[in-house]
């Protein structure tokens, strides 16, 4: 016997919501700096690159703070920001701390974002969807900075940790995030 489901006992599919998948993709994006930010080893955290040039990797994530804090004052003049990271001296839990607040507060504005009928976002151009792609690229490119560095020095990320990193469905959930 075939049964046919009807509207009545068909199962119920949520529709897809864009703007509930944007802010979780950008709330895994942190996430993933998060894991990779807990998992560099302390002798690498500070240590100068090799080549004598360029930044720690303290130097990276306080850079990625720091940026965000200037998109931050630029589209939304009423958010009260936090200061700018001295990577010379910030801890690595004041640091991903840091960093958990200026993602919170570009997550208020990427809402204000989706929010407004244009998709605008004040000083970038062209839309919302644009911005918080840029967002994840600036990140992930210093990530992968970071990943490369803590080779190049010896001790690079453990590679469960540096697979995990791709697992996006894994840190959906440890987000907090559920269908």
């Amino acid at each position: 016997m075939n049964i046919k489901a009807t509207p009545k006992t068909a199962p119920k599919i949520a529709e897809f919501d864009v703007k509930r998948s944007l802010l979780e993709t950008f709330a895994i994006n942190e996430r993933v700096n998060q894991k990779l930010l807990e998992s560099v080893s302390e002798v690498a955290w500070r240590a100068a690159p090799p080549s004598g040039k360029g930044r720690t990797i303290v130097g990276i994530a306080s850079h990625i703070h720091n940026v965000r804090l200037m998109w931050l004052a630029a589209a939304d003049k009423s958010t009260k920001l936090p200061g700018k990271l001295n990577d010379e001296k910030v801890s690595r839990q004041d640091l991903m701390d840091a960093l958990t607040r200026s993602a919170k507060l570009l997550e208020t504005l990427l809402q204000k974002g989706l929010n407004d009928p244009a998709g605008r976002v004040p000083n970038f151009k062209p839309d919302v969807v644009a911005f918080t792609g840029y967002l994840i690229a600036h990140d992930s490119h210093h990530r992968g900075q970071i990943a490369m560095l803590a080779r190049q020095l010896g001790m690079p990320v453990d590679s469960k940790t540096s697979f995990g990193l791709w697992e996006w469905g894994t840190l959906w959930k440890e987000c907090g995030f559920s269908r």
